[in-house]
């Protein structure tokens, strides 16, 4: 429990058994719990997260969005989700970053910057800051809200994630979260977070046909949003 808070961590993965104990060591204590997605892995990822201390949910059908509505589904009665990836790019020690605003600012939902933040070199691909960078330009240009980053370490109180009925299943996740955060004048702020490099194989930077899905589909969602019907509260 963090400032009278329940916390929940989700943790998507596919294939992570080398770097997912090391994830779910760096997580601080005051979490109450650690849930992992398991995404169809073909290693001993699950193994090794039950090993670690964390609770594993299958999510058979394939997608990070997927994986993260499966650790939501799993998650019960909680005041704040805290989502990061398995590859231990991400600096897990530091989540007392993005939980700390959501218990003490009224803020609705904090996303860690890697822009803002520093990554370490060859961490982010020119393709990845490109594609973060337009899609945030076009987040501001539709809605107003100035964004630097589509980091996935990010936290949000479960009221919050509620109100956005989150619905994609790969890889528009983090951008359909930013764009319905905008639609409904949502508190949403950055911190910066350092970013190293993964441990293993990316499935969607690591391939040109992974780049270009993501690319296109956060592209999607973002157009779609915006020639939608306005969303009221």
């Amino acid at each position: 429990m963090r400032l009278t808070h329940h916390c929940t961590v989700i943790i998507p993965a596919l294939n992570e058994e080398e770097a997912i104990g090391g994830v779910i060591a760096e997580i601080p204590d005051w979490v109450d719990r650690i849930i992992v997605a398991d995404n169809g892995s073909t290693d001993r990822t699950a193994e090794r997260a039950r090993d670690a201390g964390a609770t594993v949910v299958d999510a058979p059908q394939r997608g990070y969005g997927s994986a993260c509505l499966a650790g939501i589904a799993a998650a019960g009665e909680t005041d704040v989700l805290i989502f990061v990836d398995g590859d231990l790019a991400d600096y897990p020690a530091r989540m007392d970053a993005l939980v700390d605003p959501l218990a003490t600012d009224g803020i609705d939902m904090v996303i860690g910057s890697r822009v803002l933040g520093g990554a370490e070199a060859g961490a982010l691909t020119t393709t990845q800051r490109f594609g973060n960078w337009l899609a945030c330009r076009l987040i501001r240009l539709f809605w107003g809200v100035h964004h630097t980053d589509l980091g996935p370490f990010r936290a949000i109180t479960r009221k919050a994630l509620e109100r956005l009925d989150m619905r994609d299943t790969d890889f528009g996740w983090t951008v359909e979260m930013q764009v319905k955060a905008a639609q409904h004048r949502m508190k949403v702020i950055e911190v910066p977070v350092p970013y190293r490099k993964r441990i293993g194989h990316s499935k969607i930077s690591g391939t040109i046909r992974g780049t270009f899905a993501a690319g296109t589909k956060i592209l999607w969602v973002i157009f779609k949003s915006a020639t939608a019907r306005p969303q009221t509260d």
